[in-house]
């Protein structure tokens, strides 16, 4: 019996010893952050800096994130002028992972308005989601060379579903007549997206939400809305959507849902990772730009949304209330 004991607690360590064997990779973002668990699976432990549901672009590091990258082997960052926080984090923490650039053989988008500057938000051309897969397979076979072949097979398999998904993206688009394809965003996330799949962009921010809009930008979206007819605009899950909400009221056109860009969501979501993202982002451009006032499903599906949050702080409200009348009672 003793020696069962000794054979199963020396099992137990070894378990143990293997889970902490795994290599510690970091990501600034949760796009990141999927794709490296994609290529990486069960042999690496990753995780995000940036939480799902928060904003890269106004990202404030805390003592947590200190820690998360003091305690990092690898860390994924997208550049680009997306993590501005992340050198002085970086430096704070006193890691010694090595940095590696997901966005290194990207072609990217250069600011009209900014001298050496780019747009951030390569991702949303899948194609560029396979160098970024690239990237992160190639920087993990350097950190754990002997999971080369499960990386190379976990990467292939990737790929093959990246592949599909862009094809499904054109598939759908396609759908929607040329001169309907203008997409109106809180913030400009998706330039690469409409480069790669034919669509004109259009926004309130530019490629960062750290600005306040100004009053010609909402001139000059009214104007737009008024030349093209275009039937929608859309909100995004990281930003107030207020702004986006009164333009659409003011020129009489709906809210086509909302979108994911510099965030993924959570698993409740209907984009719990970077594929289902696009694919879902697809998915409510092509209802969007292709309603018509007889149709009145997003209407609802707008009133009905209202209508949850609406519930929910009445909810509260009661709820508070009759806490206080209990609270006075017991005194």
């Amino acid at each position: 019996m003793k020696k069962l004991t000794l054979i199963l607690f020396f099992i137990s360590l070894n378990i143990l010893s293997f889970g902490q064997d795994k290599p510690k990779v970091v990501a600034t973002a949760t796009m990141i952050w999927d794709m490296a668990k994609a290529v990486g699976g069960d042999l690496i432990e990753v995780e995000s800096i940036v939480p799902i549901g928060g904003d890269p672009h106004l990202h404030e590091p805390t003592p947590r994130d200190a820690k998360l990258v003091a305690s990092a082997q690898l860390i994924l960052k997208n550049g680009l002028t997306f993590e501005g926080w992340l050198d002085e984090l970086i430096e704070n923490s006193g890691t010694e992972a090595k940095t590696i650039l997901v966005t290194k053989d990207v072609n990217p988008i250069k600011s009209l308005t900014y001298e050496n500057s780019a747009d951030p938000h390569a991702w949303m051309d899948v194609r560029n989601g396979m160098v970024y897969a690239k990237n992160i397979k190639d920087a993990l076979v350097e950190l754990a060379p002997a999971n080369k072949k499960e990386f190379e097979d976990n990467y292939q398999s990737y790929i093959k579903e990246l592949e599909a998904l862009d094809e499904y993206i054109i598939e759908q688009l396609n759908k929607i007549p040329k001169e309907k394809r203008i997409l109106i965003t809180s913030h400009d996330a998706f330039q690469y997206y409409g480069r790669r799949y034919g669509i004109q962009l259009e926004a309130i921010l530019g490629t960062s939400t750290d600005a306040e809009a100004q009053t010609s930008d909402i001139r000059r979206l009214n104007q737009v809305i008024r030349d093209s007819k275009v039937p929608a605009v859309f909100i995004e899950s990281t930003i107030n959507p207020k702004l986006l909400k009164q333009l659409a009221k003011d020129n009489d056109i709906v809210i086509g849902g909302e979108l994911y860009a510099d965030s993924i969501g959570d698993e409740d979501s209907p984009a719990p990772s970077y594929i289902e993202m696009l694919r879902h982002n697809t998915d409510t451009i092509v209802k969007g730009l292709l309603y018509e006032k007889t149709d009145d499903s997003i209407e609802k599906e707008n009133e009905e949304s209202t209508n949850y949050w609406l519930f929910g702080l009445l909810a509260v409200l009661f709820i508070g209330g009759f806490l206080i009348v209990v609270r006075r009672l017991n005194n």
